[in-house]
């Protein structure tokens, strides 16, 4: 019995038509979402023209938008005839079509992220405008406290009136800090100008006491040198016989002034 022709094809006769339809991609459109279309949308005083395929959706849609308007998918609300349209839908299905407007409103949650966040940055800009207006205040401080300390480190005396008024108005400038509401980096620079306030105002208390007593620092040498005039004055008189214990009590003032 003889094969049937119709399973005697050779190897080369099952090579494929080059002609016939591919089967996986039948029906489905070149680009894979139809004919493209034109669709203006508004967004406040904008107006904006986006070219996409007929069978996008309307998710597609805003991630085309995010360029355009600077609003990312999540914060956007599109409107097609008054109804607001899901981002899974269609818009071929939902009767968009070539030169269709649509409207575009952020959403309100967004908006009012983004008003909250403008008014924490313009706090924070006044914030650290007003901590640099107090640092240039304290500049100057610094230079007479600095001043003040060279001169008495000079053997110099200052009235008293310029340690209080210094004091005064630093602490002016604490209570000015005090009142600034800050945050994050603005918050970090209100701390470290409250720091050098109170430094200067400790360094202002030292330099006070300093200038009222300014041989408070040289007790034992003038100790000593007591000592050793009485030292000398006893060695001098030639009735006086050699005093052994006041030739050790100076020698035990020098070791303790080393």
């Amino acid at each position: 019995m003889q094969p049937s022709s119709a399973f005697c094809q050779t190897p080369a006769s099952l090579s494929m038509d080059t002609n016939a339809p591919n089967l996986a991609t039948a029906g489905t459109p070149d680009d894979g979402g139809g004919p493209e279309i034109k669709v203006n949308v508004s967004h406040g005083p904008s107006h904006h023209e986006v070219h996409l395929p007929a069978q996008s959706t309307f998710g597609d849609l805003k991630k085309l938008l995010v360029h355009k308007t600077g609003l990312e998918p999540e914060q956007q609300r599109l409107f097609f005839r008054g109804i607001e349209k899901d981002d899974k839908q269609h818009l071929h299905q939902e009767g968009v079509k070539d030169k269709s407007k649509l409207l575009l409103l952020e959403d309100t949650a967004s908006k009012e992220k983004k008003l909250e966040e403008a008014r924490k940055q313009n706090e924070m800009s006044k914030a650290s405008e007003a901590v640099a207006g107090v640092r240039a205040e304290v500049d100057k401080l610094s230079y007479r406290v600095s001043s003040l300390e060279a001169a008495i480190n000079g053997g110099n005396k200052a009235s008293e009136k310029e340690f209080l008024v210094l004091t005064e108005l630093l602490m002016k400038q604490l209570l000015k800090l005090d009142t600034i509401k800050a945050e994050g980096e603005s918050k970090l620079q209100r701390k470290a100008e409250v720091r050098r306030v109170q430094s200067l105002v400790d360094t202002l208390d030292a330099l006070k006491a300093r200038n009222a007593n300014p041989f408070s620092s040289s007790d034992n040498g003038v100790k000593v040198t007591t000592q050793w005039e009485t030292f000398d004055s006893e060695m001098g008189n030639s009735n006086a016989p050699p005093s052994t214990s006041s030739s050790t009590k100076v020698t035990e003032d020098w070791e303790r002034f080393d």
